[in-house]
């Protein structure tokens, strides 16, 4: 499949648009994807089933660029959470430990199967006879018709007058943040609990900058594992801004990488990662929450 695709591409249930630089799902809103984050996801999809080593994405979405694999690792945390896809239980990019990753959705040339039920539903229709009852029925069907519009009229004014719509909208447009459960990409995903003892402390200090809402844990936690887009994690949420993260360990080191996005588009805002030796995880918890709780402070004015 050449990368440059000039025609849509089905991968999974994702129609990819690589010429609009977007994803999107049957009912949901596009989704723009950076410009290396779709040569990520093109690549990947052009050698769906095989396994493509971390240099070979390195030599063929980073040409001319020189990076470390730990770009990689956050590209493809963050192309995951942009398909909604679970690590642990992958429906689109596998793991393959000490070799790279592989797409296991399935990939081809989108097609609209629009006109075949609408076909079927037509030759179902045409053989059927008259029926005598279907005039009351209509009339019956049209009279609930306008009771219906009556009432959702009525419910639409009142919504607009009750000062409870004012207040729902001046909640939403107040600057928010959601903060996703870190993943665990250790080896054998072996620091879920400190993952999560990240996220509670992150939502505990983000949640102390003024003017600044946060979602409670709980509503955060409910989120983990569901394989659900930034936008849709956004609406979900309530929030503007969305950040998540990963966990990674190296002999006696912990990388934990932060990364800072929209929720209406996707786009990365602000990303970092932090390098902390593995002695005491609660003082690496605390002091990593703070770090990000400063650098997202001025990122977000």
């Amino acid at each position: 499949m050449n990368e440059s695709a000039k025609f849509p591409l089905r991968i999974g249930a994702w129609r990819v648009d690589a010429l609009a630089g977007e994803i999107s799902r049957s009912g949901g809103e596009p989704v723009r994807l950076e410009a290396r984050t779709l040569r990520l996801l093109l690549h990947l999809a052009a050698r769906a089933g095989e396994v493509v080593s971390i240099d070979e994405l390195l030599d063929r979405v980073w040409a001319g660029v020189i990076v470390t694999p730990d770009s990689v690792y956050q590209a493809v945390t963050s192309l995951r959470r942009q398909l909604g896809d679970d690590p642990k239980r992958p429906a689109y990019i596998a793991t393959v430990p000490r070799l790279g990753y592989r797409m296991i959705a399935a990939v081809g040339p989108w097609t609209d199967d629009a006109a075949e039920p609408a076909e079927t539903a037509r030759q179902a229709s045409a053989p059927a006879a008259p029926d005598p009852a279907k005039p009351a029925r209509r009339w019956i069907a049209l009279a609930a018709g306008i009771a219906l519009i009556a009432i959702l009229g009525m419910a639409w004014l009142f919504a607009n007058r009750h000062p409870a719509g004012e207040a729902v909208a001046a909640h939403a447009a107040a600057p928010s943040i959601g903060v996703l459960p870190f993943l665990d990409l250790t080896e054998g995903m072996v620091q879920e609990e400190f993952a999560d003892g990240i996220t509670e402390e992150l939502i505990g200090k983000l949640s102390k900058i003024p003017g600044l809402r946060v979602p409670a844990p709980t509503a955060s936690f409910y989120l983990k594992g569901k394989q659900l887009a930034v936008a849709d994690v956004g609406r979900q949420l309530g929030v503007v801004y969305v950040l998540d993260g990963s966990v990674r360990k190296s002999a006696s080191t912990l990388r934990v990488a932060a990364r800072l996005m929209r929720a209406d588009d996707g786009y990365v805002l602000w990303s970092e990662t932090y390098d902390r030796p593995a002695d005491d995880l609660l003082m690496i918890q605390d002091d990593i929450a703070t770090e990000v709780q400063k650098a997202l402070t001025q990122a977000l004015r």
